[in-house]
C-alpha cells in the first residue's frame, strides 16, 4: 500500500516531485466573467461573452467567425428558415444584402410570402400566445379563426393580407414570367423582388421593400427549394392550372453550384434548419472545395439525429466543411442571436 502523502488525493499515481500531469485537452484560459455596464456597445458585450462559458462563449465565437466571413474575399451563402420575417428580422437580412454581405440567399416560401406582404402594404402585429383569464388556448385560437386572424406564436396576421398577396402575384409577378417556358424558382423570386420593389415605391408604402427586393436590386440570387410548402407555392400551383406558367425545380442547382465552384473562399450563415440549411450545406458536395467558415443559429438539439440540430462538425464528416474550417453553433432563439451576431460583427469590421 502507499502512504497517503505518496499519492494524489484522487488515488492516482504517487506524486514524484509534484510534476504537473500531461494535459492535452486543458488550456490555461480561466473564466474571467462577463462584464455588463451602462453604455456598452453590442460589440463590447459580445467580446465580454468571450470571458464566459457555455452559450455565451459560443456566441462570442460565432461573432468572431462571422466577422471573418464578411471579408471581401469570402462568398457568403445565407440560409434563412423559420418565421424570421413575420417576427421582425426582415430589415436585418435586407440590409446585409444591400451591403454586399450575402451572395446567395436560401430561404422558405413562407418568408418570401411574408416579405412580399409587408412590401406591398400589409403588416404583422403584436399578439399573444396566452388566452385570457378563464379561457383555454383553444378558445383563444377559435376566436382568432372567427375573426380571420392567423397566429404565429405571439404575432398576428389578418387574413385579408393573403388576398392582397394573391392579387400581387397574379397581376405583377406571374405574368412577368409565364411566357418564358419552364422558369427556375430563382427566376420567379427575381420577378417577385422586382414587383415588390416597384409596387413599394409606386404606392409609397411606409415599410421598406424588403428582402426579395434588395436581392433583385443587388443581383443576389434567392433560392427557395421547398417553395411548394408555402402560400407562395400554393398560388404558383393554382396559377399554373390555367396558364402556361410552370417551374423547373432542378434549374437552380446549376447556378448555386456554379457560385460554389467559383468561390475562392466561402462561408455559410445558417439561421434555423430544415431545407434552407441542407440546401446551403449540400452545395459543397459537388464542389471541389468546402466551406471555410460556418455559423449556425438554431434551437434544435443534435441528440435527435435530425438535420436541423445537427452540428456543423457533423457536416465536416460529409465534406461540406473543410477540415480546417472555423465553425460555431449557437443554440438559442434566432430572433435574439441573429441581431446580436450581426450587430457585433458589423461593429468589428467597421472598426478595422
Amino acid at each position: 500500500m502507499t502512504d497517503d502523502h505518496d499519492a494524489h488525493e484522487d488515488g492516482g499515481e504517487p506524486d514524484e516531485g509534484h510534476h504537473e500531469p500531461h494535459r492535452e485537452e486543458f488550456h490555461h484560459d480561466p473564466i474571467a466573467h462577463a462584464e455588463v455596464r451602462a453604455g456598452m456597445t453590442v460589440g463590447e458585450l459580445a467580446n465580454s461573452y468571450g470571458d464566459a462559458g457555455i452559450g455565451a462563449a459560443d456566441l462570442h465565437e460565432a461573432v468572431d467567425i462571422y466577422s471573418e466571413m464578411l471579408g471581401d474575399d469570402v462568398t457568403n451563402f445565407f440560409g434563412l428558415a423559420g418565421a424570421m420575417v413575420p417576427t421582425g428580422m426582415r430589415r436585418i437580412v435586407a440590409e446585409l444584402i444591400r451591403d454586399g454581405h450575402i451572395d446567395a440567399l436560401v430561404t422558405t416560401g413562407a418568408n418570401l410570402t411574408h416579405d412580399a406582404i409587408e412590401a406591398i402594404g400589409g403588416k404583422h402585429h403584436h399578439g399573444t400566445e396566452e388566452p385570457g383569464e378563464g379561457r383555454s388556448l383553444r378558445d383563444h385560437d377559435e376566436q382568432l379563426r372567427d375573426e380571420q386572424v392567423d397566429r404565429i406564436y405571439n404575432v398576428y396576421l389578418p387574413q385579408e393580407h393573403f388576398a392582397l398577396f394573391e392579387n400581387h402575384l397574379r397581376s405583377e409577378v406571374f405574368p412577368a414570367v409565364e411566357d418564358e417556358g419552364a422558369v427556375s424558382i430563382q427566376r420567379l423570386t427575381e420577378a417577385l423582388g422586382k414587383a415588390n420593389s416597384e409596387v413599394n415605391e409606386s404606392e409609397g408604402v411606409e415599410e421598406g421593400a424588403g428582402i426579395a427586393a434588395a436581392a433583385y436590386e443587388n443581383d443576389v440570387p434567392v433560392y427557395c427549394p421547398a417553395i411548394q410548402d408555402s402560400v407562395l407555392g400554393l398560388q404558383a400551383w393554382m396559377y399554373s392550372q390555367t396558364s402556361d406558367f410552370t417551374l423547373d425545380a432542378l434549374a437552380d442547382m446549376t447556378t448555386i453550384t456554379d457560385q460554389a465552384f467559383e468561390a475562392d473562399r466561402s462561408g455559410a450563415m445558417v439561421v434555423g434548419g430544415g431545407v434552407p440549411k441542407n440546401y446551403v450545406l449540400q452545395t459543397m458536395l459537388v464542389s471541389p472545395d468546402a466551406y471555410d467558415y460556418a455559423v449556425q443559429l438554431t434551437m434544435d438539439p443534435p441528440q435527435t439525429g435530425g438535420l436541423s440540430g445537427a452540428t456543423l462538425d457533423e457536416a465536416r464528416s460529409w465534406g461540406k466543411l473543410e477540415k480546417a474550417a472555423r465553425n460555431a453553433s449557437v443554440y438559442a432563439d434566432a430572433t435574439i442571436t441573429l441581431p446580436l451576431v450581426v450587430a457585433a460583427a458589423r461593429e468589428r469590421i467597421e472598426d478595422e
